[in-house]
């Protein structure tokens, strides 16, 4: 199943080389850079944690989850437009109740820039309208179903650590951050809080700390010199990856990718 939701960095095109790395047997799922999380609903597992730092996303899954026949009878009142785009953008997502915040949210996804998350200074959404080629508004069954896969996770909005916190044996981590590289420019602004230098140092721990527990990952990063400070000590492969950041689909380029395990 796909996911519902569309998301600058997904790794939908990667899904192959991934099914492949994760471990056959776990006992719950955990993935603390949840966005699309297109992994999860790839795999359907009985039990997982899903957590991301972006407080609507993480509200459209809560909502989708509890209530999935309102937030689909909210996206049926939007309509897929340029001028209502802008309208829908301009309303405080604080001032709706969860349903309708999570239908906004989901309408502005499918209709924005490259699936891009990006907020100015004072945590307003301002992703220009993508066009027509965007797709289809999620259908009423495919949020259905998502509801019934969502029932089986618990859902963090917070910091990666946060989720991390929650690990014991048995669990599967899947960790695919935003991208901190000092030789390129990337974009990694998917929320206003920012992924740098510091929390790479955190990751590093937090994935020591996994090993020394048992608890085996599954990382995806941009290859470079901070993926192999990543990897260093770990089992690691080098792949191509479509990248998915560009302002049309035919100079989309084609990425190296390192996919960090310990097992």
């Amino acid at each position: 199943m796909n996911s519902f939701l569309r998301w600058a960095g997904s790794k939908r095109k990667l899904l192959p080389v991934l099914l492949d790395l994760v471990p056959k047997d776990f006992e719950r799922y955990v993935e603390p850079f949840a966005g699309s999380a297109c992994l999860f609903f790839t795999l359907q597992p009985r039990r997982a944690v899903l957590g991301d730092i972006n407080d609507e996303l993480i509200n459209a899954y809560r909502e989708v989850r509890r209530s999935p026949k309102e937030v689909i009878d909210g996206l049926s009142e939007l309509d897929p437009n340029k001028e209502n785009y802008y309208r829908v953008r301009a309303i405080n997502p604080s001032e709706l109740n969860g349903p309708h915040r999570a239908a906004r949210f989901i309408y502005l996804n499918r209709l924005c820039f490259n699936g891009l998350y990006r907020t100015n200074k004072r945590g307003e959404f301002n992703v220009p309208f993508g066009g027509y080629r965007c797709g289809p508004i999620p259908s009423d069954e495919c949020l259905r179903l998502s509801a019934a896969f969502l029932r089986r996770a618990s859902l963090i909005s917070g910091s990666f650590e946060r989720t991390l916190e929650r690990t014991k044996t048995g669990d599967f981590v899947y960790l695919d951050p935003p991208y901190c590289i000092r030789s390129r420019r990337v974009f990694n602004e998917y929320s206003h809080f920012s992924f740098g230098a510091d929390q790479l140092i955190s990751l590093r721990q937090h994935l020591d700390r996994l090993d020394h527990m048992g608890v085996p990952f599954l990382v995806s990063y941009g290859l470079s010199r901070e993926a192999r400070e990543l990897a260093k000590g770990f089992r690691y492969r080098e792949v191509i990856v479509q990248r998915q950041i560009a302002g049309f689909s035919a100079k989309r380029r084609k990425n190296r990718e390192l996919l960090i395990t310990n097992y």
